[in-house]
């Protein structure tokens, strides 16, 4: 076979083909039409569609009946639509003093931003086909009247699916770039198509926008285009911080390998396309640019993070100060200890191997977890640990911290008698540990690569072309 099947090599897949036949034979001829591609993207497709389904129920009534904690299918997009100006059509980076005294800055970095207002216009023009709707009536209501206006309403169900259309197709084009990154593996995106939490977060916010960028930059070095990498990881860190770690993967592997070269490519076509991306809202707005540094600065122990846990534990308040010190403080001594650990192995580790544990250690440490994070996490895990076993262990964690994050900002994980949610603690433990898991699987593989199952196919050589005749 030109590729490694999972039925031979997993031990979970294997289990679960008895079913259907058991593992792929040597003298299996496969599908015509039906290939591991095109098999991943119909996976994705159907499992973005039961995301989908299971916002259901916040979408039927555009998320103003207060389901979004007990039936979990919250999303950012609907209120953001008519918090931040989207509903009037405001450009996020305007520094008009009418517009400003309305609307918060968005406080995402400017691909999401972009995009957001992007799709405010298609939403619009989809609900008032063939036109715009007319903004001198709602400018002149207060701010928190119009999202149960009925016209807000439609257009907000409009947003919904215009994201909805928008983000599956990102996450289809995802799936596309994983399962191209190994040529002996595609395979391996399964594991990012079959995700439950794929399902589950794919719509709480715009990740995927960054998500998309990242494995199109792991499937960009992997065809040996530094140049093109750093610009993805550029435009990835425009739309999201975390892409630039990758930059820090790239670093261990030119080091060890002597390939300054590429480094610098890598690293010049990541601050160009990064400062080329962030132009337009540096030119019409600086000052509302600078709000995402400083509202990240400013914030203070968040959803999902230890700093939240240890603060609500102790009943002490960690000011944002201290954790930035702290959480900078440990991330650069993660940071360092991959760089040790990515030198002394045994052979180069994979760029998802490293990209993985940087990512990780930033989650780990960092004042805020939110739920749809685990995204961040999702294509890198799929391309260093891709194995059923190790994925099911770590995603299951996911699941429940899931779960407990919309019952806790619902209040009914509050005890009877009143005081801090202690299940809500032992969720959050409980993913760190499921993502701890993960980490160690990856050191272990790095360090001994004869179990890195990646590594693997690669020693073992496809089998030569049949000659005609």
């Amino acid at each position: 076979m030109s590729h490694v099947h999972p039925t031979r090599e997993d031990p979970v897949v294997a289990a679960l083909s008895d079913g259907v036949g058991g593992p792929m034979g040597d003298r299996a001829a496969g599908h015509r039409w039906w290939s591991p591609l095109r098999v991943v993207l119909l996976v994705t497709a159907a499992c973005f569609a039961l995301g989908m389904v299971q916002k259901s129920a916040c979408v039927d009534d555009t998320w103003s009946a207060g389901q979004q904690y007990s039936h979990m299918c919250y999303s950012d997009l609907p209120f953001l639509y008519t918090d931040r100006g989207l509903a009037e059509r405001a450009w996020p980076y305007s520094g008009d003093e009418d517009l400003r005294a309305r609307y918060r800055v968005m406080e995402y970095p400017v691909g999401i931003s972009y995009w957001a207002w992007g799709t405010a216009w298609v939403a619009q023009w989809a609900d008032h086909f063939p036109g715009l709707p007319d903004l001198d009536e709602r400018s002149g209501q207060a701010v928190e009247t119009l999202f149960g206006t009925e016209e807000i309403r439609s257009e907000i169900w409009w947003y919904v699916v215009v994201n909805a259309l928008g983000l599956g197709a990102l996450a289809l084009l995802t799936a596309w770039f994983l399962s191209r990154t190994h040529r002996r593996r595609p395979w391996d995106a399964m594991v990012f198509a079959a995700s439950p939490v794929l399902a589950l977060t794919a719509l709480v916010n715009w990740d995927l926008l960054a998500v998309v960028l990242v494995a199109a930059a792991t499937w960009a070095w992997s065809r040996d285009r530094p140049l093109l990498t750093g610009v993805l990881i550029g435009l990835g860190t425009a739309t999201k911080l975390y892409p630039m770690l990758l930059l820090g993967a790239v670093l261990v592997i030119c080091l060890r390998e002597r390939r300054i070269r590429e480094l610098g490519h890598a690293v010049a076509g990541a601050l160009i396309a990064w400062v080329l991306a962030n132009l337009p809202a540096l030119l019409t707005g600086a000052e509302q640019w600078r709000v995402f540094w400083s509202f990240n600065s400013e914030r203070g122990a968040d959803l999902g993070s230890l700093w939240l846990v240890l603060q609500q534990a102790t009943g002490t308040t960690i000011t944002p100060h201290t954790i930035n010190l702290w959480s900078w403080g440990l991330l650069g001594l993660w940071c360092l200890g991959v760089l040790v650990l990515g030198l002394r192995a045994p052979e180069t580790p994979r760029l998802a191997q490293l990209a993985f544990l940087v990512v990780a250690g930033f989650l780990l440490v960092n004042k805020v977890y939110s739920p749809q994070y685990v995204l961040w996490l999702l294509p890198l895990a799929a391309l260093a640990v891709p194995r059923w076993r190790d994925q099911l262990v770590w995603q299951a964690t996911e699941v429940v911290y899931f779960a407990s994050v919309w019952w806790y900002l619902g209040e009914y994980l509050t005890p009877a008698g009143g005081g801090d949610a202690g299940f809500y603690w032992l969720a959050i433990v409980l993913r760190v540990a499921g993502e701890l898991y993960l980490v160690g699987i990856v050191v272990r593989d790095v360090l001994r690569p004869r179990h890195d199952t990646v590594r693997r196919a690669e020693w073992v050589a496809p089998p030569p072309p049949r000659l005609a005749g």
